[in-house]
């Protein structure tokens, strides 16, 4: 299935590293892989999730965690106190550390903290997974059961791009260590990652993080920059679409510049209130010029940014304030033309399962609606 197609890309100056990738469009099939690739472990397991449940999928994880320490695998499971809560508080977490496995839980919220804001926002939201430091797993797709079927996008990549996701999970696990849930230093990857097409041997692979340090939002500036710089197409995939003023006004832009700009959301999200939050830009992008089409077959969770044939981000990073500006995240980007070729398949195909909305029909919906996606914009900056 195309969907399922291996890639090899060459990195420049080093020719025998390569970077070999393979999509999955719905949780299960990246489960699957991310379990085999975790039963074939021979060194190393580094697991960072926001959301783990021990649920169905999450004791099938736990079960093989639990196996490859008992053969001398180092096993680093990192979790967010706050989306992984009900692992937090549970026997499932203390088994793993009696069997020899680290577990970390970043920013743990408790009573006690109530008045601690940091407690509640800046949460880890990334999805990454590292096998034997050569192996990686990044995407939307979270360890919860009821996420089986959501149509969501995750990507397993091999190659020297690996380095980097070992080296940020290194970095996250030693804050969280340390117990520093905010006060980052300076990330480990150095100036040239920042720009949108950096050369040497991030050429055509790069990977970014995002925090809520206003210098340290790489995924926000790259994203930002990428949608500057379009001249033909921008495809946009997001479950929550909350944009801040200067997106918005961004991708407004580039409709004037006559650029194709297209959204695809979910007709109904897993949050009410943010879908009206979402909403309440409709008829702004729409009378703008960008195209919407909302997502029927089920929950879409994938995020996905495509651009001009040349420039492709896929991660943890939702298009809200809490994604781009409040918490921690982690996007790969590449400008392989193979690799976006193929995600921008992916959106077009997702699009024929989609209804286009139209500005005419936009303004007739009820005045019941008007007023709750009116009641949003307060909280917009926090959703």
């Amino acid at each position: 299935m195309w969907a399922e197609a291996w890639y090899t890309e060459k990195i420049m100056f080093e020719p025998t590293r390569t970077n070999q990738w393979k999509f999955f469009l719905h949780a299960h099939t990246a489960w699957e892989s991310m379990l085999e690739d975790c039963r074939n472990a021979r060194v190393s397991i580094d697991m960072e999730q926001y959301i783990f449940v021990p649920d169905t999928i999450g004791k099938q994880f736990i079960a093989i965690l639990e196996q490859k320490v008992r053969e001398g695998v180092r096993v680093r499971l990192l979790c967010d106190a706050a989306g992984s809560y009900t692992l937090y508080k549970s026997a499932y977490a203390k088994q793993l550390i009696v069997q020899g496995a680290e577990i970390l839980f970043f920013n743990p919220i408790s009573p006690w903290r109530i008045n601690n804001y940091t407690s509640w926002f800046f949460r880890d939201h990334r999805k990454v997974l590292v096998v034997d430091s050569h192996i990686g797993h990044i995407g939307g797709v979270g360890v919860y059961q009821q996420m089986h079927d959501w149509r969501d996008t995750n990507v397993r990549i091999e190659g020297s791009i690996v380095h980097e996701l070992s080296a940020v999970f290194d970095q996250m696990w030693n804050r969280t260590k340390e117990g520093k849930f905010f006060r980052f230093s300076a990330p480990f990857f150095n100036a040239e990652l920042r720009n949108s097409k950096p050369q040497g041997l991030t050429k055509y692979f790069y990977f970014l993080t995002n925090s809520p340090r206003f210098h340290q939002r790489f995924i926000y500036h790259s994203l930002i920059d990428a949608i500057r710089s379009a001249r033909r197409h921008i495809y946009l995939t997001t479950p929550y679409f909350v944009p801040d003023l200067r997106l918005l006004r961004v991708l407004r832009l580039a409709v004037r510049r006559g650029v194709d700009v297209r959204l695809v959301v979910p007709k109904t999200s897993n949050h009410a209130i943010v879908d009206f939050a979402a909403r309440s830009y409709f008829g702004i992008i729409l009378r703008a010029g960008v195209r919407i089409f909302l997502y029927h077959d089920r929950m879409m969770h994938a995020k996905t940014v495509v651009i001009d044939d040349d420039w492709a981000s896929v991660g943890s990073a939702n298009l809200d304030s809490l994604s781009l500006l409040l918490n921690y995240e982690a996007n790969l980007v590449c400008t392989n033309r193979s690799f976006v070729n193929e995600l921008k398949g992916h959106c077009t195909s997702d699009m024929e399962s989609c209804r286009e909305i139209v500005l005419s029909q936009w303004k007739q919906r009820s005045r019941l609606q008007k007023v709750f996606e009116m009641l949003t914009w307060p909280l917009h900056k926090f959703l």
